[in-house]
């Protein structure tokens, strides 16, 4: 479990803080969702959760450990895929065999079926690599290394459509039952079926912790045309079908979650389910 207790942070020069007395409890053997609009500090709490900024208030700690003292213990039961990165000057193998005892349940089993689902060997020289290909060899060792928690920031941007259908069957056949994977994007039509809950920030404030089946439970997420727009519309948006909207469900057929149209009327204050 990771608990985020009041922390305040802010980066240097003169700019506002980040996060004021900002809280949040996430649990384990979860797959998140972490959306929020630029600049409302996503990235920042990935990298406060791994240690690697620390808080000047408050605390965070992992499995009972606090994150900024990266005790041993704690490090190897976290990785981190950032949005961006270099690989040095080497091959795959010898990348694998620097990294690997840092992780005591890495699996190049594993990592070889996530490189075959992504259509790349295992003989690879990262240098020589594009950034979708990058991007698919992180994520393979990530899930190879077997921690308990995995952060992903931003992990679609670089790939083609095709790669993005990739992603998902990949993460979908590699989680295991006692994994967390926490996924920090825009990209929300990339990951919204891999989710079982959805945190939305802005700031300090929480504009929505909910699960999925919470959020399914109350509302649909159906087109419209204009003679069907009744009062149990909550939000709306114009498409070409019509009209997309977010509407009460009132015991109608469980819908998917539309997380692009969720992000807007929780934003707009359509939706509050934390209060519930």
């Amino acid at each position: 479990m990771i608990e985020v207790k009041n922390i305040t942070f802010k980066y240097g020069g003169g700019l506002a803080p980040v996060f004021t007395d900002f809280s949040l409890t996430l649990k384990e053997n979860c797959i998140y969702g972490l959306l929020g609009k630029n600049g409302t500090g996503k990235s920042t709490l990935l990298y406060l959760i791994c240690g690697m900024l620390r808080p000047s208030k408050g605390s965070i700690t992992v499995d009972g450990m606090e994150s900024k003292r990266r005790q041993p213990e704690m490090l190897s039961e976290i990785f981190l895929v950032p949005e961006e990165f270099d690989f040095p000057a080497m091959s795959l193998q010898s990348y694998v065999q620097l990294n690997e005892p840092f992780y005591p349940r890495f699996n190049r089993e594993v990592l070889k079926k996530c490189l075959s689902a992504f259509e790349l060997s295992d003989d690879l020289k990262l240098n020589s690599l594009s950034m979708g290909q990058k991007k698919k060899v992180y994520m393979s060792i990530a899930l190879a290394a077997g921690t308990k928690l995995l952060l992903m920031d931003e992990p679609t941007n670089g790939l083609d459509i095709p790669s993005k259908t990739q992603f998902r069957r990949v993460i979908a056949e590699n989680m295991t039952d006692d994994r967390t994977l926490i996924i920090s994007t825009h990209q929300v039509h990339d990951v919204e079926a891999l989710l079982d809950h959805v945190v939305m920030m802005e700031q300090s404030r929480l504009l929505l912790d909910a699960s999925i089946s919470d959020i399914t439970d109350k509302y649909a997420f159906e087109f419209r045309n204009p003679q069907q727009m009744g009062s149990d519309v909550v939000y709306a948006e114009p498409s070409l079908q019509g009209a997309a909207v977010v509407a009460e469900r009132n015991g109608r057929e469980e819908t998917a979650v539309n997380l692009e149209l969720l992000f807007n009327a929780v934003a707009l204050g359509k939706i509050n389910l934390n209060d519930q």
